[in-house]
Parts: structure tokens; sequence; C-alpha cells
């Protein structure tokens, strides 16, 4: 008993430092004696111990529902930050839809809200492409107008009487809060909530993604973003369990993404190559098998109830790695189910010829299915992803457009800023701490980053894997140098303290019992050196301190790209005095308001395929070519029309019934985007299907140089498109430095004045000349025929013959008639 206090009475002190030892200490004591055990002043030490297990609970439970209430804190300000910042567009101009593609997404979602679901699906809009018109039902992703009707029916039932405009242009703001709390989830299962906090504070205000989903940029991807986070969070907890349900709410997630955005390709293509990857680190699990198989099979069923997509998850060639996928991990599963049959030699012949003969009769099934038209090839779109001047060569209307051209380094610093130095380092951590579900994150960084290099339109999908991989490179430095290990410094202290004091009273007890032996070398103490010190606690300061300014900045950067730069909607222009008032040009609105009130209401207006969505949403009037660009051919007629002189030009517009004529010009007020400036691109579509007619060649001059002045080619300045920009221009003097007809644009006077029009009129010009609208005159009146006098029918039937062809009546060429005059009379006839 005596030694078992003694044990108790050197043990007790050493409870008190944490809880762990606490539970491991109060069985033994239990296991020595029955009886509660009394240490020398008699206190009940289990009841001591009891006590510190509830101080010490309830100190982990109150810490705990500290860190609950700031990360709620936390991600609450986030989504409210990040809904605040995209409403500059609307507090500086007005609650308006921005851009091109809006108008056509606001104008479905309306008829939807007004007609119904199914009357939506099955609309034949007559006032596109004419006179081919579009059943829009069958052309377009539904998820973001279903989304915005839904919204507005459930405020609706509650009495909440909002415009469904309003909804359009507030949805991407919103959903940009989602975005955050699936930013925090994704980077939780990868690393910790503190990273996780970090990567949904990045996420709500970066420029990347703000550029995309500002008020009034009602389009898929200010919907899409969330979703594809929100796919990649279940993906990640379905691999991590292992659990039917995770995969299958992967699946509805992917569903929403396949009916929202076309860019779901990129989540069907990564997740497989996922899979793959894994097997070839030889870490196959059954948590992976059941996860993918369930996906593919529940996300391809449902991915193809959307109409647009149909079949092609099971048709187009951009599906295949998945299906591939899919039978490559069915045959891995099978090969290590019959592994416990056969011997380590037969195990590995058969998974050598298996695994290989089944990817090769997949690949060899893809190239047959494909050479026989069962499954369509790449299209020219991934081309292009692949070869950055496929589609100038080959499909010059994708390289037309702004946003599908490569990615310069200032647009990576200008939408990323810091994230994007910080991401190696935050993937560099990934790889050094590596496992199943990091391994994806990999892989999206990889490919993201190369998409994002090829197309500037791409850098939206690169935008939250920065995000999340800055986020962890970030939290890892902060938790390196936040540490403050001053207490465990005292504490060790306080140990070698108490070790010296032992060390000394044994050795005094041995000197005087063994004198004649050596004794032990006593430590030397050293004392720390306090310049060492004082460097580790001020390069802490100084790293903390960098964190911190960078991260103002980034935030600071990330207000004003969002104010300046991405909240100015394009049919709004706004310009600045030296005095820092501001004007603002509504041209594009004043002509489409006139369009709508001065002209039919079938009338057809012809333009290039920008402006197509923009008239028939506001003027409500019949296009020839939208932003759809489904047909290149027809788009290439109205190219060759802008093309050609007026008189070819007009053949064409009465071929397709034309009635107006718009272009846009920006010579007077210097606005960059006006059709003389996208021109060559509609004579290199022009050229690509009517390259006899049109020749890109023969706009340039002798130097090949593109010119709007007096050197410029004839063959330039005399084309419709010319003509109906400058037409009246050369009479305008700008102001007194400049000579009349002076473009501001190209810096350059034009070098045809004189220009007149024999089929067309001026009917409409803006204020600021930004838009004009030019009217097809009718055809001229013919003079009038002069009547010939009505010639007897003979009433003497033709002879038809009766023979074959063979032995048809002949008859002489070139017969000579004979005229029958009048009999004269002699004289002696007369005088009788």
């Amino acid at each position: 008993m005596a030694a078992n206090s003694d044990q108790l009475q050197y043990d007790v002190p050493s409870t008190n430092n944490s809880s762990l030892e606490l539970q491991q200490l109060s069985p033994l004591s239990k296991t020595n004696n029955s009886d509660h055990e009394h240490n020398l002043d008699g206190r009940d030490i289990t009841a001591e111990m009891d006590e510190g297990d509830q101080k010490k609970a309830g100190a982990v439970a109150n810490s705990g529902a500290v860190k609950g209430l700031l990360a709620f804190a936390i991600l609450f300000l986030a989504c409210l930050a990040g809904f605040s910042s995209r409403l500059f567009a609307v507090i500086r101009f007005e609650s308006i839809i921005h851009e091109f593609d809006p108008w056509f997404n606001y104008r479905a979602t309306h008829h939807l809200v007004s007609n119904g679901f199914y009357n939506f699906l099955n609309w034949f809009d007559e006032r596109a492409w004419y006179p081919l018109g579009r059943i829009v039902g069958g052309t377009v992703y539904p998820g973001l107008m279903v989304t915005s009707g839904a919204i507005h029916f459930i405020l609706k039932s509650v009495n909440l009487e909002v415009h469904i405009r309003d909804i359009c242009v507030f949805l991407a703001p919103l959903f940009s809060g989602l975005t955050a709390l699936a930013a925090y989830g994704l980077t939780t299962e990868l690393w910790n909530p503190s990273a996780g906090l970090l990567a949904a504070c990045f996420i709500a205000i970066v420029p990347g993604y703000i550029s995309r989903s500002v008020a009034g940029s009602y389009d898929n991807e200010g919907i899409a973003i969330f979703a594809l986070l929100f796919t990649y969070f279940l993906w990640l907890k379905a691999v991590k369990s292992g659990g039917v349900m995770w995969a299958a709410a992967t699946a509805l997630s992917y569903f929403y993404m396949v009916s929202a955005w076309g860019g779901y390709v990129f989540i069907i293509n990564l997740i497989p190559l996922h899979v793959c990857v894994l097997l070839l680190m030889g870490r196959f699990s059954y948590r992976i098998y059941t996860s993918f198989s369930v996906f593919y099979i529940l996300g391809t069923i449902l991915a193809m109830q959307v109409p647009f997509v149909g079949f092609q998850p099971v048709r187009t060639s951009e599906h295949m790695a998945a299906a591939g996928t899919f039978v490559l991990l069915q045959a891995f599963a099978f090969l290590k189910y019959v592994q416990n049959y056969l011997t380590k030699q037969e195990f590995r012949s058969l998974f050598f010829f298996g695994v290989t003969g089944t990817a090769g009769i997949t690949f060899l099934g893809v190239v047959f299915l494909t050479y026989m038209g069962y499954v369509a090839p790449w299209s020219g779109r991934f081309y292009s992803l692949y070869d950055t001047g496929y589609a100038k060569i080959h499909i010059p209307i994708i390289a037309s457009v702004s946003e599908h051209q490569p990615t310069t380094w200032v647009s990576f610093f200008f939408d990323l800023h810091i994230l994007s130095c910080t991401f190696p380092a935050g993937l560099w951590f990934v790889i050094k701490d590596i496992n199943d579900e990091r391994v994806f994150i990999i892989l999206y960084a990889l490919s993201a980053v190369y998409f994002a290099g090829v197309m500037v339109r791409l850098m939206l999908t690169l935008t939250p894997v920065v995000c999340v991989l800055a986020a962890i490179a970030i939290s890892k430095t902060l938790d390196e140098f936040l540490v403050d290990d001053a207490p465990n410094k005292k504490k060790a202290d306080g140990e070698d303290s108490d070790d010296y004091e032992e060390d000394d009273e044994e050795r005094e007890k041995k000197s005087k019992k063994l004198y004649d032996k050596a004794g032990k070398i006593r430590k030397i103490k050293t004392e720390p050196d306090k310049d060492k010190e004082n460097l580790g606690s001020n390069l802490k300061g100084f790293v903390i301190m960098a964190m911190v300014m960078l991260l103002m900045m980034f935030a600071v950067h990330c207000t004003w790209v969002t104010s300046n730069a991405y909240s100015s909607p394009s049919i709004v222009l706004a310009t600045y005095n030296h005095d820092g008032s501001r004007n603002i040009l509504d041209d594009f609105r004043e002509a489409y308001y006139w369009l709508r009130q001065n002209t039919g209401e079938h009338a057809r207006v012809m333009s290039w395929w920008d402006y197509g969505y923009q008239i028939a949403g506001m003027a409500n009037r019949t296009t020839l070519v939208d932003n759809n660009t489904w047909n290149n051919s027809h788009i290439a007629l109205v190219g060759k029309a802008m093309s050609s002189n007026e008189t070819e030009a007009y053949k064409i517009m009465r071929e397709l019934d034309v009635d107006y004529v718009l272009v846009i010009f920006g010579g007077v007020i210097g606005y960059s985007g006006d059709d003389i400036n996208k021109f060559l691109w509609m004579v290199r579509i022009a050229e690509g299907e009517h390259p006899k007619d049109i020749r890109e060649s023969d706009y340039f001059t002798a130097n090949g140089e593109f010119r709007v002045d007096r050197a410029g080619s004839p063959t330039l300045l005399n084309c419709l498109m010319y003509k109906m920009c400058y037409y009246r221009f050369g009479e305008m003097q700008l102001d007194f430095r400049t000579p009349p007809g002076y473009d501001r644009t190209r810096s350059a006077e034009i070098g045809n004045k004189d220009i007149e029009f024999q089929h067309l009129e001026e009917a409409y010009t803006s204020e600021h000349w930004l838009v004009r609208i030019y009217r097809v005159k009718d055809l001229d009146n013919r003079v009038a025929a002069v009547p010939k006098e009505n010639k007897k029918e003979s009433t003497k039937k033709k002879f038809v013959s009766k023979k074959t062809s063979r032995r048809k009546r002949g008859f002489i060429k070139k017969k000579p008639v004979v005229k029958k005059g009048k009999r004269t009379r002699t004289k002696k006839q007369r005088s009788k």
C-alpha cells in the first residue's frame, strides 16, 4: 500500500498536463485498489480527476462553439461581400441586362414565365435567323431560365411580386454567395476549415469570377461555377466515404451543371481522369469503384434528359473517355475479385493481359464506331483547344470572338493578382502530402492552367482552383508563423531544471557511498542566444505583416477592378470630363427604341451577328443572324453583303427580304468596338463560303496594310460597310485641330468623302453617331411598255403528228415564203 501511495503521489502532478494522461491514469489507479486511492494529504484523487475532465471538456466545447460561430460569421461576411461587390453596375447606372448573350437569356426566361415550361421547350422563334427560324427549346441549356423561373414562382407564391427582369439582374450576385460556400466545403475536404474560410473569401471577390457574375450579367456562367464547385465537393465526399448517397448527389449536381452550361464536358472528363490516375498509382479501392460507377450511370441517364444534349453522352467523342474509364474500371474490379482464386503468377499474367486487352478493345471500338458514323468526331471547338491556330484557319467565326483568344500574362495578374503567385506554393504543399482527393485537385489545377492559357474565356474555370490552392498556401504559412512557442520553451526549461536538480542530488548520494568511482559528467547549461531568439520573432512578425499587406493589396485591387473594369454595361457607355463629371452615352437603347417605334412589326433588320440578341430583345424585330452562330453559311452570306459593293449587296438583301440595315460606327467618339474594326472578320468568314467573290487580299493595300484613308484599297473604299459607316462623315469636323472626316478610332482622315447611295437611304443616326440605320429602297418603277395591237387568231388548227419520235413528219429549213398578190387587169378587160 505504501508503494502504491508513492506511485500515486508521483503520478498525480503529471496528470495535470493533458486530459489524455488523465484517461490513462484513472484506470490504472482503479486496478491497483478497489477502494478510492488517497494521496498523502488525504484528498480524493479520482474526484479531482473527474473535475479536471469536466473542466477540459467544457473548455473544448467552448472553443468549438467559438470556432463554429467565428466560421459562420466569416462565411456570412464573405457571401455578403461577394453579393455587394457585384452591385456597382446597378448603383452607377441602373438595373439593366448587360452585354449580348444575356439579352437572349432574359427574353427566353420571360417567355418561360409567361407561357409555361412545356411551351418554352416547344417554342419556335420566328424572329431569329430569318427565314430559317430557331427551335429554342432544343438549342439552349435551360438551367439558367428554369432557375430564374423557379425563384419567380416561389416569390409569387408568397405574395412577393418581383419582376422577372430584377430576378435576372441579381441572380449572378446571389449565386456568388453559394459559390463561396461550395469553395469552403471543397477546401475543407482537401485541407482544413481555416483554408476553407480563406478560399471562400478569395472567390467571393476575385476578379476572374466577378467578370462573369456582376449584377446584370445574366449568363450561364453565373450559376455554372457554383454547380462546378459543388459537383467537385460532392465527388470528393463520395471518394472519401464510398457511399452511394454521395455518388448519387454528385450525379444530381452534375445534371444541374449539364442543364446550365456547355462546360459540363470539363467535369465528365476530369472525374474519369482522376479515376484513371488513381488506378495507375495503385490506389484502387472499392470506394472509387462504387462512387464512379454510380455517378457515371446516373449522371449519363440524367444528362440525356436535357433536350439540347440528347444522346451526346453516348454518341460524341467528348464523352468517350468517361465511357472507356467505366469499362476499364469494371474490368479492374473483376480482376481484383478473382485475385483470391489465383496464384500470384497467374494473377500477374491475367491482370496484364486483361487490362491491356480491355483498354485496347475499348479504344479500337471507339475508333470503329467513329469511322462508321455512330460516334461523332471531335468538334472544331475542341480542336481549337489543342491547336491555337486551328480556328483561325478552319473556323474563323470562332477566332473572331475576343474571348476565344489566347490569354496574356497581364490577364492572369489582372484577374488573379497575388493568387497567381501563391497558387504554385499551394500546389506544392498538396503534392507533398498526397492522398486520393488531393490527386484530384492536382489534376484540376494542371488541366485548368493549360486551358486558361489557350483561351481567355476559360480563365473562369481556372479561378476556383487558384483560390483553393492559394488559400491552402496562405493557411499553411500562417499556421507556421502564428504559433506562439514561448509557453513550450518555459515548460521545457522547467523540466530541464528539475532534471538538473535531481541529477545533483543523486550525484551527492552516490559520491558519499562510492567515493572511489568517477562521477557522472555534469551537463553544462548553455543559455540560448538572444540574437537568434530575436531573429526568430522578428522573422515571424515580418512574414505576418507581409501576408497582411498582400491580402490588403489584393482586396483593394479586386475592388478597383470590379468597380472600373467589370461593372460597365456594354449597352450604356460613360465618359469622364476633366473635372471628373460623367457623361452617359445611351445610343444603343435610343436606336433600338427607334426601331421598335418607327418600323413595322414584321420588319427584318440585317446587322452583324454580335447585335442580333439585342435587336430581338430590345427592339423586338426580326434578325437574320445572332449570337447563336449555329449556321456559318448564313453568317457568311451577311458578311458577303457587307463586303460587296452596293449593287451586289442589294441583290443579297432582296433575296433575304431585308428592310433595314444596322451598323455600329465609333469614329466620332473613339469607340474601338465598331464594325470597321470587325470588318476583316466579316471578310474572312465570307471568303470561307464564297472564295470566288470575296478575297481578303483585295481589302489590303499593295504593302499589306488595312487603311481607311486615301491610300486604302479601292475595294474597301467602295464596299457597303465602308459607305454606311462614313456616309456624311466627310462633312463633319470634330474640332479645329483635325480636318473634316477625321476618324478618331483609327486616327486617320477617311479616303472616300463623296458617298452616295442608290439602293439605300439613311433612316436614323444616333446622337453620337454610334448606331446608324439605313432603309432598303424598293425596286425602281419600270417604264410602261407600249401595248401591241391584238392580231386575229387564226381558226386553223395546228397539225399534230401522231407518228413516233423516229418517224416524225419532216420539214424544210428556211423554206421560201411566197406572197400572193392581186391580179392586174389589162386595158382590153377594162374597156369591156
